[in-house]
């Protein structure tokens, strides 16, 4: 008997219909549902290509939102961290170099400065 572990616990998901987890089950639900519903609505105006080519083009957004994760985010927490950045905190961002060498030894500069200065005069 073998049982799989994760080699990281966060990534583990439940699998609940048909080996999908329940998000990917629901999107994988509204992708046909769209499909369905843009095959009945346009099939009076459009040739059976055309017709399959929209119905997998409207379909394939829902399902992306179900199985694409992007940096451990799922599409709902990456649009609502694209809306803070963007549109609720926006920052501009300026940089100012440090020399936290120069910093850290600048007593030590002055002392040999003066020293050095005493010397010439």
């Amino acid at each position: 008997m073998e049982v799989k572990i994760n080699r990281e616990i966060r990534e583990y998901t439940e699998s609940l219909f048909f080996g999908l987890s329940l998000r990917q089950f629901f999107f994988s639900i509204l992708a046909v549902g769209v499909a369905i519903a843009l095959y009945f609505g346009l099939r009076r105006q459009f040739g059976i290509e055309t017709l399959s080519w929209m119905c997998v083009l409207g379909a394939a957004p829902c399902a992306a939102l179900g199985f694409i994760r992007y940096h451990g985010m799922t599409a709902e927490q990456l649009l609502w961290a694209y809306v803070k950045s963007e549109f609720l905190m926006p920052r501009r961002l300026i940089f100012y170099s440090t020399n936290t060498y120069y910093e850290a030894l600048q007593g030590t500069i002055q002392k040999y400065e003066k020293e050095g200065m005493k010397r010439y005069d």
